[in-house]
């Protein structure tokens, strides 16, 4: 098939089918979304991995995920192994899609052995989505924003 050459979308072509599966199996490898992760958390019982916030602690009082661990990044190194298993895969997060804090932990948290995803969107989106949130001052929530959620149900359909 020949590509319209002005057509920038097309310009470089698709890669090959077993080259596309390939790129998203190893990407979903390395990271997970909001609503799987609060699937995941509400479908109760053992999740199968641990949440981990990776942001400063005015962060964490101004927001959380409930049952997250909170361990920022630059502490690590010398806390992870106190409060981690390394049998249990780890999902990070920090703010949302700007941050790369979550990436930074993760890279953080590989170095050391542990198995591990980075959820992406943050905690932005988990608000955003309309999930439960914890603060400081109790439980929060706010209304899902139908740009990032379906209004009328929790499922996506993704």
């Amino acid at each position: 098939m020949i590509y319209d050459t002005v057509n920038a979308v097309l310009r470089v072509a698709p890669a090959a089918p077993a080259e596309a599966a390939a790129h998203f199996r190893v990407g979903l490898a390395f990271h997970t979304d909001v609503s799987d992760v609060a699937a995941a958390l509400a479908a109760g019982g053992d999740p199968g991995f641990v949440l981990l916030d990776s942001r400063s602690t005015a962060s964490w009082d101004q927001g959380h995920i409930p049952g997250a661990i909170h361990l920022p990044t630059a502490l690590i190194p010398e806390q992870a192994e106190r409060l981690l298993d390394k049998a249990v895969p780890v999902v990070t997060y920090c703010w949302g899609p700007g941050c790369n804090g979550a990436a930074r932990a993760a890279l953080a948290l590989a170095e050391l052995g542990y198995r591990v995803k980075e959820m992406l969107g943050g905690f932005e989106y988990w608000a955003r989505e309309g999930f439960a949130y914890e603060t400081w001052e109790g439980p929060a929530r706010r209304t899902a924003d139908p740009l990032t959620a379906p209004a009328d149900t929790e499922d996506c359909g993704c």
